[in-house]
């Protein structure tokens, strides 16, 4: 259970009651509900005992390590959950897809994996949707195979890597080529643990850490995170999707409502070693992407495949009480230029896209003018006094519509036709057309309308 403001200012010097001030805070007792609420950290006392201030920096640590897999942009941030349902609040780190390579398959077909992980993407609501890493298995029993596998790979790639294999030999030398890449190196276990501290205790990296089962996954995290190696993935070793969801949901549970440290780690998933492939492997890894781990494996993905995982992982890890919302800005479709209408819509995702499909179904180039109504619909923003002509006209001219045309028209939505009058008082020289009530009417609407501007 997570500290409160009141527990911490016990244990601030002479009981709370010194208010030096230093720390920013005009009693320690503001400090301490501050401390308490995330808002400040424990190194702005600087008058704590180091085992006081070791204790509260313990007590305060999420319920479930934040951990990295990767550098740069493309880097892979799983764990730091808070809730056990998304309703209750929300998921904040989606898993990573990885795309399983063993260094016995064909050269072909490691190319071609290659290949999907940097191609194969999809753009749904403004965002990319793609899978993030690569799994490479040691598999053939020849480590200078394995080696130049991950050689090949990290010259080819800047995704995240998980260096899998038995071999823990294989396993240094393969970390020892992408070091620098902060791969997740797996398995951990308790026959090679000694020998993983020794390894990597002085440069750490990641670690997947493997049980027979959960319980045997407690010791490992307790020993390793006293030599220093906090940054763990855990795989309670489940062989089947129903032992999955049990183990994954006593992990979770254990993190986050007892508060138990030894399990306070994300998981790792492997559907492309337990499920047998094909369907079978598509539908444990949706319901993975639902319960609950940060890295999911697959054997290999489709475009369908990916589709269907990357929007179900795009759904469920969207913050639920928070709007889906694009970018404010002009959007071109279908290739517009100077003389092309200029169409004006909120910034609600939904009726961006629903907005922006129809308009390219229309084969009408046209300009459709986004505006940021914090995720409402146009009605509703309009309710709320987002969508009206006195922050519309600043829009209109903020994000430059009119360097984009030699025109002076705005095509509004028709359910907001009211706004006309006030819109055109906030931009005097522009003609403001209504619209449809409906998107499903523009494929119609708009190519009368350009011919009628033609005539």
């Amino acid at each position: 259970m997570a500290l409160k403001g009141t527990d911490i200012v016990k244990r601030l010097p002479d009981g709370g009651k010194k208010n030096c001030k230093e720390c920013g805070f005009p009693t320690c007792f503001a400090y301490a509900m501050k401390l308490a609420s995330g808002g400040t950290t424990v190194d702005k006392c600087t008058y704590l005992a180091p085992e006081v201030k070791a204790e509260l920096t313990e007590a305060l640590a999420p319920p479930m390590k934040l951990v990295t897999i990767g550098t740069g942009a493309n880097a892979i941030k799983i764990g730091n959950e808070e809730v056990l349902y998304r309703h209750e609040k929300t998921f904040f780190n989606k898993p990573g897809l990885a795309i399983l390579i063993s260094d016995n398959e064909p050269a072909a077909n490691v190319d071609a994996k290659v290949k999907k992980i940097k191609d194969m993407k999809f753009e749904r609501v403004g965002l990319i949707l793609k899978a993030d890493m690569l799994a490479l298995r040691f598999a053939s029993g020849n480590r200078a195979g394995y080696e130049a596998l991950v050689r090949k790979v990290c010259e080819t790639t800047d995704v995240p890597l998980v260096l899998i294999s038995e071999d823990f030999d294989a396993l240094v030398a393969a970390r020892q080529i992408c070091g620098a890449r902060n791969p997740l190196v797996y398995p951990v276990t308790k026959d090679n643990v000694d020998r993983a501290i020794t390894a990597f205790k002085a440069a750490p990296t990641p670690l997947g850490v493997r049980g027979t089962g959960v319980e045997e996954l407690i010791p490992l995290t307790t020993r390793l995170k006293a030599a220093g190696l906090d940054d763990l993935v855990l795989d309670p070793g489940s062989k089947t999707v129903l032992d999955a969801i049990r183990d994954q949901t006593f992990i979770r549970r254990a993190a986050l409502k007892q508060g138990f440290r030894p399990l306070g780690y994300p998981t790792i998933a492997f559907p492309a070693l337990t499920a047998g492939g094909g369907l079978n492997e598509m539908a444990a890894a949706a319901v993975m992407i639902c319960k609950y781990p940060g890295v999911i494996v697959l054997s290999d993905i489709d475009e369908a495949s990916l589709l269907a995982l990357a929007v179900l992982r795009l759904n469920i890890y969207t913050d639920p009480r928070v709007p889906m919302s694009v970018e404010e800005k002009v959007y071109g479709i279908n290739n517009p230029d100077e003389n092309a209408p200029v169409l004006l819509t909120g910034n609600w995702a939904l009726t961006y896209f629903i907005v922006s499909s129809e308009t390219e179904g229309s084969k009408v180039p046209a300009w459709l003018a986004v505006k940021h109504t914090e995720g409402l619909g146009v009605l509703t923003a309009w309710a709320a006094g987002k969508f009206s002509g006195d922050n519309i006209g600043p829009f209109v001219k903020k994000v430059g519509v009119a360097d984009k045309v030699k025109h002076r028209r705005l095509v509004i939505p028709g359910k907001v036709a009211r706004i006309k009058g006030e819109l055109e008082e906030a931009l005097p020289g522009w003609e403001i057309i209504v619209g449809p009530r409906e998107a499903s009417e523009i494929p119609a609407w708009l190519p009368k309308l350009v011919e009628k501007w033609k005539n």
